[in-house]
């Protein structure tokens, strides 16, 4: 237990590191209602990948945060996509929450996709609402 909490504090952090931007360019996130009641809903079902579904082994840890890199290091993508939740269990990678584009959605999964180890991806990102 200890271990997974520890993946995902450290894979929370990789997600958090700076990529320098001026606060002006971080507003292109979509507003959204503070309430997660119906999303909380949700997640609460047995079939939902949430991150304490994060596998424990040093393979899924390590696919976790090359995906993470990847998706922070691509100036292209917007803060919403840069901050998605990515969920590595037995070489699975679970991709879940906003982009602001179908384009978007496409390229953090061929990210994703293209990470040694990496058996299938399950592409769960929404497009936000404009």
């Amino acid at each position: 237990m200890h271990l997974k909490l520890l993946a995902c504090l450290f894979v929370a952090a990789l997600g958090c590191r700076g990529g320098g931007e001026a606060e002006s360019q971080r507003t292109d996130t979509t507003k959204q209602a503070a309430d997660n009641t119906g999303r909380n809903e949700r997640d609460r079902g047995s079939g939902a990948v949430t991150p304490m579904n994060q596998g424990e082994s040093e393979q899924d840890i390590t696919i976790t945060q090359q995906v993470r890199q990847d998706v922070v290091g691509n100036d292209a993508l917007s803060t919403s996509a840069k901050n998605v939740k990515i969920i590595t269990a037995e070489g699975v990678v679970t991709l879940r929450g906003p982009v602001t584009s179908a384009q978007e959605k496409t390229e953090v999964g061929q990210l994703a996709k293209n990470v040694s180890g990496v058996k299938r991806v399950d592409n769960q990102l929404e497009i936000a609402a404009k």
